[in-house]
């Protein structure tokens, strides 16, 4: 295992400054060692993440090291693991607090209480999103990650039965709202496969007055709408990425964009849900895009021309 350790020195005043960067070393999952250390597995995203933060820091006349290491001594790679399950714990326990006290609701359920249903819904929909994007940032898989997994499972069937249960005067299912016409998307930098083609999506079926903006994880939300970052509500769920996310949410029915949806998948994910022979080479064609090109708007629009020739040639295709 390797680890990204993180050292910092902030100013004592003003202390938003410090405030700021420990709620995003939370959101990162990030856990502190001894002093003012905080440590992540390595991998690209916490790289970048990290990177980030050091520029952040600094931007606040703040000093920040950033360690690549193979041990933190005198800690052996067990004990730094429990340290992140014991963070992540507290936070799965949150989220199966919450799908607690729905299940004990539905239990006092009675059919001439169905105006309570939408809130249960608004509340199991927030609890959702809460553990997806726990799991996003459950870099060493906390054993308490299962078993909240398998609550809110248990809660959302429950709930589905309440919702379906033959009354005279019923309501309609919750529906999450769409983010208004002309909206921001907000990403992360350097979009790749992914996040490429899903702004392809919102920009061709979704929203044509879309704008696309770049920001970090911790602060895409204050920019606009957040996709495919942590935590996000069009981000990966369950087994899809991001573009699928998108396409559910927005309820786009094109054989095509069905077709493109399994290559990105493959490519992006790369876990044998879908054999598309197409993926190898469309994720190499985005990741020379990527190399070729610095600025990340520029990136973003002539990838995003990639993905429409592709659904013209699916069309000829046909």
């Amino acid at each position: 295992m390797r680890w990204l350790t993180l050292l910092t020195t902030l100013p004592p005043t003003p202390t938003r400054h410090r405030v700021g960067v420990w709620r995003k070393l939370q959101r990162m999952g990030a856990v502190r060692l001894r002093g003012a250390g905080w440590i992540l597995p390595e991998t690209p995203e916490t790289t970048e993440l990290f990177q980030w933060l050091v520029q952040e820091i600094q931007s606040v006349r703040g000093e920040a090291t950033l360690l690549r290491v193979d041990r933190v001594e005198p800690m052996t790679d067990p004990e730094i693991a429990a340290l992140f399950h014991k963070a992540r714990s507290v936070e799965y326990q949150a989220v199966m607090q919450g799908c607690r006290e729905i299940l004990r609701h539905l239990d006092r359920y009675q059919a001439n209480h169905r105006r309570s249903i939408p809130r249960l819904r608004g509340k199991l929909d927030g609890l959702k999103r809460e553990l997806d994007r726990i799991q996003s940032i459950d870099y060493l898989k906390a054993p308490a990650g299962a078993r909240a997994r398998s609550l809110w499972e248990t809660a959302a069937k429950r709930l589905r039965a309440a919702e379906t249960r033959p009354r005279a005067t019923g309501g309609g299912r919750h529906r999450t709202s769409l983010p208004p016409r002309g909206s921001t998307w907000v990403t992360r930098p350097r979009p790749h496969i992914d996040r490429i083609a899903s702004a392809w999506l919102i920009k061709r079926f979704c929203d044509p007055d879309a704008k696309f903006a770049f920001a970090d994880a911790a602060d895409a939300a204050r920019k606009g709408i957040p996709f495919d970052v942590l935590g996000a509500d069009f981000g990966h769920h369950g087994e899809d990425c991001t573009f699928e996310t998108v396409v559910k949410r927005f309820g786009i029915k094109d054989r095509r964009v069905t077709v493109i949806a399994e290559i990105v998948h493959e490519a992006d994910l790369h876990d044998g849900k879908f054999t598309r022979n197409e993926a190898a080479g469309l994720d190499l064609a985005v990741n020379g895009l990527v190399e070729a090109t610095p600025d990340d708007h520029e990136l973003l629009e002539r990838g995003m021309a990639i993905f429409e020739g592709l659904y013209t040639v699916l069309k000829q295709k046909a």
